[in-house]
């Protein structure tokens, strides 16, 4: 082999490096903001389901072996929350997402956030939801494995 022609292949091969060197934080970014479209549009279609008992999205965002605490300080697992979201709309007209933030720590995330409900008729008739939601990336999907809920009164406009 003539020196030019290693030369050429060491280039190449510096090259190669440095274009993957450079691309992988990209490609780590493009992830965390696909992740995190992905954490709030299923934050918010679990919001909604409150109201409207769709358990698909409960049985795709929560890991089978999630585990919450619901707003009375009980333990619920992922059965519990398909059934209870089966029944929801018998209780509440509505539930929205109102906000959400999330914080990456490599395959887990921390999601917190609020969402605004109204009952049927229970008191009170308005208020709000405040969570924590810890997310796990398993298998390269990402899942529910731990809830918190509080109730507060609704923020008066």
């Amino acid at each position: 082999m003539t020196i030019g022609a290693t030369i050429r292949i060491f280039s190449t091969f510096v090259c190669v490096v440095a274009l993957c060197t450079f691309s992988i934080p990209q490609a780590s970014s493009d992830s965390q903001s696909s992740a995190e479209r992905y954490i709030t549009e299923s934050e918010s279609q679990w919001a909604a389901a409150v109201a409207s008992g769709d358990t698909a999205v409960i049985e795709r965002i929560l890991a089978d072996d999630f585990v919450g605490v619901d707003t009375d300080g009980s333990h619920y697992d992922k059965a519990k929350a398909v059934a209870d979201t089966r029944e929801s709309p018998k209780e509440f007209v509505s539930n929205h997402l109102n906000e959400v933030q999330i914080r990456f720590y490599g395959d887990a995330a921390v999601a917190q956030g609020n969402e605004s409900w109204e009952r049927r008729s229970e008191v009170p008739k308005r208020g709000r939801f405040v969570w924590t939601d810890t997310w796990i990336r398993r298998n390269g999907k990402w899942q529910i494995v731990a809830a918190e809920d509080l109730i507060v009164p609704e923020i008066s406009q």
